[in-house]
């Protein structure tokens, strides 16, 4: 069983993840849950994480709020994907507590050798990784980058594009770093048929078809798919049944450069630059049993 720590920035997919982490007890031991500013401001996400965690009854998983901005850039969120609330939707109601007073950043340093799901901008791991370069971290899975065309700009993905430099900092840090990126994401849509199975399934089930009901519609008319990915929860796959997903080990550096190229993850998949590899990244999905395990996981959760 992997101890993890779900870094996140609850999105529909981050809450998609978390619940699939939820379902999957016998190979994840979820730590709790931090939060950082991402596809919607912090109060709102850590107020996010929250509420689901509420819809299930699962008041003694710790929600950690972390970092309220990128390390150098102005804020960024992504209300036409995820809404005002950052979690539109479904009907849930405000969260029954707070988040725990600690900072996310010294939580996770107090929780011993451990595995980050980061999917979410990489901020609180750059900071944790600069105040506490001690800290006992096994692995880090992130959703993230891509190595062809982005979805924020036609460069880089949403969660590198919004802190570049975190993500910089994180890629050049020699911790065992995995990439699930575009690549893959991209090629697992929950379409309405999954939608259809999931709403039938309890409450964890009925929620994400609430969810996907609304996150869909960005999908569908940004890019004319009758589904959406559910990016996050990929991230998660990887740590339940690491072979749903085929990786290559390269070298990546991260762009931090002007507009244009801004938070492009350059991989070198094929060795032409001679970089020293530091991280896994994402090629292959094996989609259609990666949708199969998320929904038995998840209608598991009733």
């Amino acid at each position: 069983m992997t101890r993890v720590i779900l870094d996140c920035d609850p999105g529909h997919d981050d809450a998609i993840a978390l619940l699939f982490a939820l379902g999957s007890p016998a190979e994840l031991k979820l730590l709790g849950v931090t939060t950082v500013s991402g596809n919607q401001t912090l109060e709102k996400t850590t107020a996010n994480a929250i509420r689901v965690l509420d819809h299930l009854g699962c008041d003694d998983i710790p929600v950690v709020a972390g970092a309220g901005r990128p390390l150098v850039r102005e804020q960024h969120v992504a209300a036409e994907v995820h809404g005002d609330t950052g979690l539109d939707g479904p009907e849930l109601p405000p969260p029954a507590r707070q988040a725990d007073r600690e900072h996310a950043i010294d939580w996770i340093a107090s929780r011993g050798p451990v595995t980050l799901v980061a999917t979410g901008p990489l901020t609180n791991v750059a900071v944790l990784l600069a105040r506490h370069p001690d800290v006992e971290i096994e692995r880090i899975v992130l959703m993230g980058g891509a190595i062809g065309e982005g979805n924020v700009t036609p460069a880089a993905e949403f969660n590198i594009w919004v802190d570049p430099e975190a993500a910089a900092r994180v890629f050049e840090s020699g911790i065992d770093l995995t990439m699930v990126g575009l690549d893959v994401t991209h090629k697992a849509l929950m379409t309405p048929a999954h939608a259809d199975r999931l709403a039938s399934a309890g409450r964890a089930g009925k929620l994400v078809a609430d969810l996907y009901a609304f996150y869909s519609r960005f999908h569908r008319e940004r890019y004319g798919w009758d589904g959406a990915p559910i990016h996050d929860a990929c991230a998660v796959a990887h740590l339940i049944d690491p072979t749903l997903i085929e990786t290559v080990h390269c070298g990546v550096k991260v762009d931090t450069g002007g507009e244009l190229s801004r938070g492009r993850t350059n991989a070198d998949r094929f060795g032409r630059c001679a970089w020293v590899p530091n991280c896994h990244v994402a090629v292959d999905i094996d989609s259609e049993r990666f949708l199969s395990l998320l929904i038995e996981r998840i209608g598991a959760l009733g």
